[in-house]
């Protein structure tokens, strides 16, 4: 048995759950998120908590198990609060700017960068250099953040770049010269 499959769910008063053969819809004041449970999974709601259950005792089954409970607690948090990642660009010149549903990055390119926000998501850009991205469900702002950061990663000699808040880089000496 896993032991994050085990656990219940708490269901605050603000939040609603809706439950059909194959999947579980999650409404709450911030937004609504909806997932698709597997066969081998079943999922029951009482007195505010979802437990979950396997069906099967398949590899398949042990697998999925945690991943829906945890997938589930992560739609209830994020219809509840918003998640949010935070990134930094340190670099000479490196600003972002949000124009209507676009992000824009200027990170030393010879061209800027421009994201598509999706639905559902806001950023919210500090002094230029420090983005902020919210949004109800985890996952889709945690790849976000990664195609955000992959434009430019932080490199370890000067460490410019664009890094996660509370990320550490780790430094290079370089090259020494002649003596």
């Amino acid at each position: 048995m896993s032991r994050i499959g085990k656990l219940l769910i708490h269901v605050p008063k603000t939040v609603s759950i809706s439950l059909d053969s194959n999947q579980i819809v999650v409404t709450g004041p911030i937004g609504q998120l909806a997932q698709k449970i597997p066969k081998e999974i079943s999922v029951d709601f009482s007195n505010d908590n979802i437990q979950i259950h396997k069906i099967e005792e398949t590899r398949s089954a042990r697998q999925k198990y945690g991943l829906i409970r945890s997938l589930i607690k992560n739609m209830v948090l994020g219809v509840e609060k918003k998640f949010e990642k935070k990134l930094q660009m340190v670099g000479v010149g490196y600003k972002a700017q949000v124009q209507s549903n676009q992000l824009t990055l200027n990170v030393g390119c010879t061209h800027p960068i421009i994201f598509p926000i999706p639905e559902g998501m806001e950023i919210n850009i500090e002094s230029n250099i420090n983005l902020t991205i919210k949004g109800s469900n985890k996952e889709m702002v945690g790849l976000l953040a990664a195609k955000i950061r992959s434009t430019r990663p932080p490199e370890p000699y000067k460490g410019k770049g664009i890094r996660y808040n509370e990320e550490i880089i780790l430094r290079k000496a370089g090259k020494s010269g002649k003596k």
